[in-house]
């Protein structure tokens, strides 16, 4: 069976921890951004680990890195 290939689109979105865990970067904050408070666009620029449930589903698409 061949290699399966990676999700061009997941692997610039989201990335492996050494544990195994996927990171994920949080959204909202490309545009709009003169009404969110200065803590909340600071909260939003940290990454974050990916709930269990959504991150099987990532796995598959970022099998390899």
């Amino acid at each position: 069976m061949p290699k399966m290939k990676t999700h061009s689109g997941a692997k610039k979105r989201f990335k492996k921890t050494g544990t195994g865990k996927v990171v994920r970067f949080h959204a909202y904050k490309s545009h709009i951004l003169e009404k969110k408070t200065p803590k909340q666009k600071g909260n939003l620029r940290k990454s974050t680990i990916m709930d269990s449930s959504d991150a099987k589903r990532i796995e598959r698409l970022i099998t390899y890195r």
